[in-house]
């Protein structure tokens, strides 16, 4: 099983995934409402972040199409397709934590539970099967957890800390086991909106690899000698600053 959320990146992934796997079922959740985005990271941050992180992500919507060329080069390169393939098999719930999605996954009682791009898991939904869950985060954990983090890295100068991660879910925030890293070099047309495109070719051999072993019950999680910190997306005032001074985009 495929738990993901709707989107070109995460349909690139359950592509590449059907691909391998003759046995595919994609659990696709929907999209969390901006207002409870919001409302978790007054609780998180303070409204003052909340709402320049808010007013961020309006920017990033204006500027989309600027990232649309150097998204589209990285699908040709990478032969990575960003709709559902015809016959792949897409089973669509409110949520990763929804009784729904825990009564399907009770259901197919799948060998492995591969995730990409959801909500945090809840423990409810980690206990629903014995399956092992295995994500892929586009960072270098620890040190990188949360989101956006190659855009962190490169703006903490440290870019060989700019990556992927393929790690076993717990009940933290990106904070499970490791099975695979690795480093990624970006171009210098890439910016925050299409880090995580550039970073998608790099970090699915290894996804693949990590769910093929865990189906194999040859699973080698470890831990990674890194300092650990949990990174939030950029407030409007960060972002035009890194970009400035740094000339990190």
């Amino acid at each position: 099983v495929l738990l993901t959320a709707r989107g070109p990146l995460g349909w690139c992934v359950a592509n590449e995934m059907a691909r391998r796997f003759d046995k595919l079922t994609v659990i696709a959740e929907e999209p969390e409402s901006k207002l409870a985005v919001v409302r978790r990271r007054i609780r998180l941050q303070g409204w003052i972040d909340a709402f320049g992180q808010l007013a961020c992500g309006l920017l990033f919507r204006a500027i989309e199409p600027l990232a649309v060329r150097r998204r589209e080069a990285l699908c040709t390169k990478f032969a990575m397709r960003v709709s559902p393939d015809p016959g792949l098999e897409v089973i669509c719930v409110p949520s990763v934590n929804s009784e729904e999605c825990r009564a399907l996954l009770q259901q197919i009682e799948p060998a492995v539970v591969a995730v990409y791009g959801t909500r945090i898991i809840s423990s409810a939904t980690l206990h629903a099967v014995q399956s092992p869950f295995i994500n892929y985060h586009a960072g270098i954990n620890p040190k990188y957890r949360g989101q956006h983090p190659a855009y962190w890295a490169l703006c903490n100068g440290d870019p060989e800390n700019a990556g992927v991660t393929i790690h076993l879910v717990d009940e933290g925030v990106d904070t499970g086991e490791v099975l695979f890293q690795q480093p990624v070099r970006f171009s210098p047309d890439d910016t925050i909106l299409t880090y995580q495109w550039a970073q998608l070719p790099a970090a699915i051999p290894l996804f693949l690899q990590a769910i093929t072993q865990a189906v194999e019950n040859r699973l080698e999680p470890y831990r990674v000698n890194l300092s650990d910190a949990q990174y939030f997306p950029p407030t409007l005032w960060s972002y035009l600053w890194n970009g400035i001074s740094k000339r990190v985009w």
